[in-house]
């Protein structure tokens, strides 16, 4: 197989002395691929190692793509992404996919950290308080989005402000104020399931808005994209790049 050196390298990087069985079966598939994606691709840009990986596994939950999701994490354990990171990643998945499509992603990830010897359950990082959740959801809110939030609550129909006020205690105060991660790296995870997802064009957009707000440009942005286009393909990858476009035009 005619593999490349950078890609070989950065084979080895993620997964140490693993033995592909797609390489034997589908050759010439597995030498395109690791071509394009672990030596043209990671070759585009200025994602560090740690964040390139993160955002590959929060496209994985959001793709539904199991089996990559548990190559991903072992990947991820490796290169220092730490066993709460990993964790926040899932439990920020959850508002964002919904549990009935996160649970088996968690069981899994519960397998690899036992056979890594990680212990269970890892340290919380909550930071909230039935009491203060809404309060403290509705401020991270308005710190991402500004007054676009106030006027969402304007806006919304009396029968729908109760969605209004799940974003806020809920979305927001129970999942986005946890620490183990900072607000720039969880909207960069955010936008990578939202482009992953398909169909959440208007969501992309406003997270579009939210990475720039926290400081994360729109060449960070084209980079994640980029990144995660063996993933997910060119139809969303395009999508993507259109809203990226559309909100920060060229």
């Amino acid at each position: 197989m005619n593999i490349s050196e950078t890609a070989q390298n950065e084979h080895d990087l993620l997964w140490p002395n693993y033995i592909s069985k797609a390489k034997e079966t589908d050759p010439d598939l597995i030498e395109i691929f690791d071509n394009f994606a672990f030596d043209e691709v990671i070759s585009h840009g200025n994602l560090d190692t740690k964040t390139r990986i993160m955002v590959i596994l929060a496209s994985t939950i959001a793709s539904q793509a199991l089996t990559e999701y548990r190559m991903f994490t072992n990947a991820a354990l490796t290169v220092g992404v730490t066993p709460v990171e990993v964790k926040e990643i899932l439990y920020q998945s959850v508002p964002y996919i919904g549990i009935a499509k996160v649970i088996d992603f968690i069981y899994a990830t519960n397998e690899i950290f036992k056979e890594h010897g990680i212990k269970l359950p890892v340290e919380s990082q909550l930071t909230t308080t039935p009491q203060t959740r809404f309060e403290k959801g509705l401020a991270l809110q308005k710190e991402i989005f500004g007054d676009m939030i106030d006027k969402m609550y304007e806006t919304s129909p009396q029968n729908q402000l109760h969605i209004q006020k799940y974003l806020s205690a809920n979305c927001f105060g129970d999942y986005l104020t946890r620490s183990g991660l900072d607000i720039k790296t969880r909207e960069l995870l955010t936008y990578s399931m939202l482009i992953s997802l398909g169909s959440a064009e208007s969501q992309v957009k406003g997270h579009i808005h939210g990475n720039i707000s926290v400081g994360n440009s729109k060449e960070i942005l084209i980079d994640v994209t980029t990144q995660l286009l063996p993933y997910i393909g060119y139809p969303r990858t395009l999508n993507a790049i259109k809203c990226l476009n559309e909100v920060i035009p060229e």
